[in-house]
């Protein structure tokens, strides 16, 4: 089953079960054949939104509707779609259409609705993608980690702000000088491998290929030899690695024929200046 067609299956399970209040990630994800977390960070690559989000969005649509539609409670429509109690449903409402239910009853004000996702095959790749494939032994690099739950989108979130805080303290820079070992540049790196799938956790190193003893101050992880596909990036940052992504999951894997290996992803930077249009940067991929 390509990537497409299992977000578009995943979506169809969602919409037939927005109002079971046991809508798990676990059972959408099985829906679309794939593990949590690559499920949930393809979703969010493609749509741009979290999985609850998503959800939350579409409950808060179709509550909307109940309530300028019905003559329901609105603390039985708070029920219906989730929530437990008035105030954690109004606090929800507002925030998503910014004004309160018994406004949106009343007719007072204009509602956000968030329609359901359709995934539509468009013609693409007229714009080549320059990649390349490669078998790699196992690697070590140092670096800083932290752990983020994947299922609320805190990684998405807080690995920018991550990123801010190793170019303030100067740790950006000694990485790049204990550089020494075949990749070169510093290294975002997502790890999955040592949590349980229902614990829902990702390591994310900032770190760079090393050989020797580890210096002060850092840790040490051992990147799982793979079969790699390479990516090459060309453009300014953030936006043309987030671009990249996209394609891959869009353009890239429908078109070939591998599958995510679901072990350690890679994203490799040079010190080029992040603003320039021919800054250079990669995506590796573990593949089978």
């Amino acid at each position: 089953m390509g990537w497409l067609e299992s977000i578009q299956k995943a979506i169809h399970y969602i919409e037939m079960n927005l109002l079971d209040n046991e809508l798990t990630i676990e059972s959408i994800a099985r829906a679309a054949n794939s593990s949590v977390f690559h499920f949930q960070r393809t979703f969010s690559i493609l749509t741009d939104i979290t999985v609850s989000d998503y959800i939350r969005r579409r409950r808060l649509t179709l509550a909307a509707q109940e309530l300028i539609n019905t003559d329901q409670k609105i603390i039985d429509i708070a029920f219906k779609y989730g929530y437990e109690t008035p105030e954690s449903f109004t606090k929800a409402f507002r925030k998503q259409h910014r004004i309160s239910p018994s406004e949106a009853r009343k007719k007072k004000g204009t509602l956000q609705s968030y329609n359901r996702l359709v995934i539509k095959i468009q013609l693409e790749g007229a714009v080549p993608m320059n990649y390349r494939i490669i078998e790699k032994e196992a690697f070590q690099i140092v670096g800083v980690k932290r752990t983020y739950n994947y299922e609320n989108g805190e990684n998405t979130q807080n690995i920018p702000q991550f990123w801010n805080d190793v170019h303030k303290d100067g740790t950006n820079d000694r990485l790049f000088e204990l550089n020494n070992g075949e990749v070169k540049g510093i290294l975002g790196v997502c790890s999955i491998e040592k949590y349980k799938q229902d614990e829902k956790l990702m390591d994310y190193w900032i770190a760079t290929a090393y050989n020797g003893e580890v210096p002060e101050g850092f840790e040490t992880y051992e990147v799982p030899s793979s079969k790699w596909a390479i990516f090459e990036i060309h453009g300014p940052m953030p936006h043309a690695m987030q671009d990249t992504w996209k394609k891959i999951y869009s353009e890239w894997f429908p078109s070939n024929p591998y599958e995510q290996a679901g072990t350690t992803e890679l994203e490799v930077y040079s010190d080029d200046d992040p603003n320039d249009p021919n800054c250079y940067s990669e995506i590796w991929i573990p593949i089978k």
